[in-house]
């Protein structure tokens, strides 16, 4: 299975890569699936049907608003999230859906949005799309978002795992095979990834569009440091990233900030400023998903800040780094909350951050691999159980001490010389037998955990 880093970080919007993102990638499929069937102008109504985590927490991560818009002809890239509830609203009042804005179907949210709590076999984030057509014939097809905005469709799932991939100079299956790589041909982690992303576009398209998504991380923040109120969803969660960042502005001022507290400040305010940012249904990168989306960011965010002369090679450097880590995960384990946990999510941002660092600050390939095993082991075992199925409460601090753990877990590689005890592939393979073991109410579906304890009946 090839993936490039772009399928890791791509730009979408909150508050979940899985429950938002990828529904309604799933969405935009089917309506690309009729119009190839020539059958898009005779529908005359369609239900949407929500399985499994998808109907667990879909409220609190805005799934059935993102099915919808995906139904209207909108991607994730690309929609303003302005537009989504005058959207919704207006729907809700006329009970008329425009399938890619073009044909209106009667849809009556009560009536053609169901909801089943019960999973479907393959993947706890499945959706089932149906159009129904004026002669009475039905046609219908079954999704499952699989983390990070990753959409299979059911002929897909039965599809051989290499079917159609792309021949990468460099393929890896585990980290042991990528460190042998590096050994082989004298590369780094970075330079190896390059040469592989080369498969796909140029060295100079690789370079623009990693650049454009760092451009995308910088404005997430930027919104976030600015942006001030009460999260919605009900939970009455208080922002917090703009009055940390006049504190730690005013403290700049005033010559504090290179103190070790002052920069760690810095750190957790960059992912902040993400996470409430994501938790909004604002615009951000999936770095690998949406409800890790702060952590990779922010420790970038933090060597671009206090690193002299730190430049756009930096940041090409760390992305793919961070990349190379993301797909080992996603390859032999998970990066999906309703599948293995928050381990897969904040656990892999973690550690693909500790390894971008690592990377940027001189490690071997060995010390970075060491820097992610690091990061990743010290995250085994977390539980996905945010409260009311909102992406707010443990995400948003989640990512901000995930951010910090990542920047010692670069620290503590880089002090040996990367030989350690328990390697990535095993931390890995632990990981997804964790995620196995793990009981489905801890697996992102709010009835576990923080969820259930925090709510005083």
């Amino acid at each position: 299975m090839s993936i490039s880093v772009f399928e890791l970080f791509n730009i979408g919007i909150g508050p979940s890569s899985s429950h938002t993102v990828g529904p309604m990638r799933a969405a935009r499929r089917f309506l690309d699936e009729l119009d190839a069937l020539g059958s898009l102008e005779g529908v005359v109504g369609v239900e949407v049907h929500l399985h499994g985590s998808l109907a667990a927490t879909g409220a609190g991560h805005a799934t059935d608003r993102a099915v919808i818009m995906g139904l209207m002809g909108e991607l994730p890239d690309s929609i303003d999230p302005g537009i989504i509830e005058p959207c919704i609203e207006e729907l809700l009042e006329s009970q008329t859906l425009r399938l890619a804005n073009r044909v209106a179907v009667a849809f009556v949210w009560e009536r053609d949005l169901l909801w089943s709590v019960e999973p479907l076999p393959y993947h706890p984030n499945a959706l089932s799309l149906v159009a129904r057509y004026r002669d009475g014939s039905r046609y219908g097809n079954t999704y499952y978002s699989v983390g990070g905005g990753f959409v299979l469709s059911a002929a897909e799932v039965n599809e051989p795992a290499d079917a159609g991939a792309t021949s990468l100079p460099f393929d890896f299956d585990g980290a042991d095979r990528l460190m042998a790589l590096c050994k082989e041909h004298g590369l780094s982690i970075a330079e190896l990834m390059m040469i592989n992303e080369c498969a796909w576009r140029s060295e100079e398209e690789v370079r623009a569009k990693l650049i454009s998504i760092w451009g995308a991380m910088q404005a997430c923040v930027e919104r976030g440091l600015h942006q001030r109120g009460i999260l919605p969803g009900g939970l009455g969660v208080r922002r917090r990233a703009a009055a940390l960042y006049e504190r730690l502005s005013r403290a700049e001022r005033g010559n504090l900030i290179a103190t070790t507290f002052s920069a760690m400040d810095w750190v957790n305010l960059f992912a902040l400023a993400v996470n409430e940012e994501n938790a909004a249904g604002g615009r951000m990168v999936t770095a690998p998903t949406n409800g890790a989306a702060g952590i990779v960011p922010a420790v970038l965010h933090f060597y671009m800040k206090f690193q002299p002369g730190a430049s756009e090679r930096d940041v090409v450097d760390f992305l793919l780094t961070a990349g190379a880590i993301g797909i080992l995960c996603k390859k032999n384990a998970s990066i999906s909350g309703a599948e293995v946990g928050c381990q897969g999510e904040v656990g892999v941002a973690c550690a693909m951050a500790a390894a971008g660092l690592a990377q940027l600050l001189g490690g071997s390939p060995e010390q970075v691999e060491n820097a992610a095993e690091i990061g990743l082991e010290h995250n085994l075992g977390l539980t996905c159980d945010p409260i009311g199925g909102l992406v707010q409460i443990p995400c948003i601090e989640r990512n901000a001490i995930a951010s910090v753990k990542a920047i010692n877990a670069a620290q503590f590689a880089l002090q040996g010389d990367g030989e350690h005890f328990v390697s990535l592939d095993k931390v890995i393979r632990t990981m997804r037998d964790t995620g196995r073991d793990m009981q489905s109410k801890y697996k992102e579906t709010s009835l576990g955990g923080l969820a259930v304890n925090a709510i005083e009946c």
